[in-house]
């Protein structure tokens, strides 16, 4: 890959107050040589951000398919729905990779859910054996949200392609949640690896999601989604249970069934299995 870098080592040294930050930014630094030589690709270093899905769009007609934005902070991370991504700064891995592909008879609901099938797959390969999903895209730890997924896809007038913008999120460092957070909300609502004695090299992790993320994207440009459904039955947090699901201010009640090749959530009722996409479990 190409580094493009907006820092240097020696520039940061000074400038954190805590050891922890400045010992996650040295190991950020490493990740360049790492990356150097594995593909063509750009990849975009920043310190701090507003949002590295933001800076791919903003940045989109000079991109490559497969370049990808690296931050340790984001300022205006965003979730799905237009939810706030909380970061922490150094130790946490925030980073979007921007794909494209020619416009085929594909739902594109279905790229959240299958993006999250991959990473709960490389994460349970490094070790975090209890990863599981809560559709359509949160990455859960015990019960409490890991990791998060924002899929963002633009079209452009006169072009047959999809454009992609793949930003994940995921809390390695319990430090700065405990250190910045006393809220319990948050506390309860939020998991870390750290918290359950898991550590991953980050680099490592950032390596081996790109290029998970760069195969199966490749897979996805020749319509190879059958697969991904079947294995996200393995990875649903509340496959066949009773979930409360809030779709359009109302609530319903059913049994989770799993997704459909659309990436949409079935909910059983009263014996019949109804497919929703614009709904939350809750």
């Amino acid at each position: 890959m190409h580094i493009i870098c907006d820092w240097e080592l020696h520039d940061i040294a000074n400038k954190f107050s805590y050891y922890y930050e400045y010992r996650s930014f040295t190991e950020f630094y490493v990740l360049s040589d790492i990356l150097k030589d594995y593909s063509n690709n750009n990849l975009f270093l920043f310190l701090i951000i507003d949002s590295t899905n933001k800076y791919l769009i903003d940045h989109i007609v000079n991109l490559k398919s497969g370049d990808v934005c690296i931050a340790e902070y984001q300022s205006q991370g965003m979730g799905r729905l237009g939810r706030k991504w909380i970061s922490f700064l150094g130790g946490n891995l925030y980073f979007s990779i921007y794909w494209h592909m020619v416009k085929r008879k594909v739902f594109n609901t279905i790229f959240s859910p299958m993006v999250a099938v991959v990473v709960a797959e490389t994460l349970k390969i490094l070790g975090v054996r209890m990863v599981r999903i809560k559709w359509p895209n949160d990455i859960y730890l015990n019960n409490r949200k890991l990791a998060g997924i924002l899929v963002e896809i633009k079209n452009k007038i006169n072009d047959d392609f999809l454009h992609l913008i793949i930003g994940i999120g995921i809390n390695l460092s319990s430090f700065h949640m405990s250190a910045h957070y006393s809220n319990m909300v948050y506390k309860n609502s939020w998991a870390s690896l750290q918290e359950f004695d898991i550590y991953i090299n980050r680099n490592l992790l950032i390596f081996e999601l790109i290029s998970v993320l760069h195969d199966t994207l490749r897979k996805f440009e020749h319509g190879d989604f059958r697969s991904f459904v079947m294995r996200w039955s393995l990875f649903d947090n509340f496959y066949n249970k009773k979930i409360k699901l809030l779709v359009n201010n109302k609530i319903l009640q059913g049994i989770n069934r799993g997704i459909n090749r659309q990436g949409a959530l079935l909910l059983e009722r009263s014996g019949r299995v109804y497919s929703y996409l614009n709904a939350n479990i809750f």
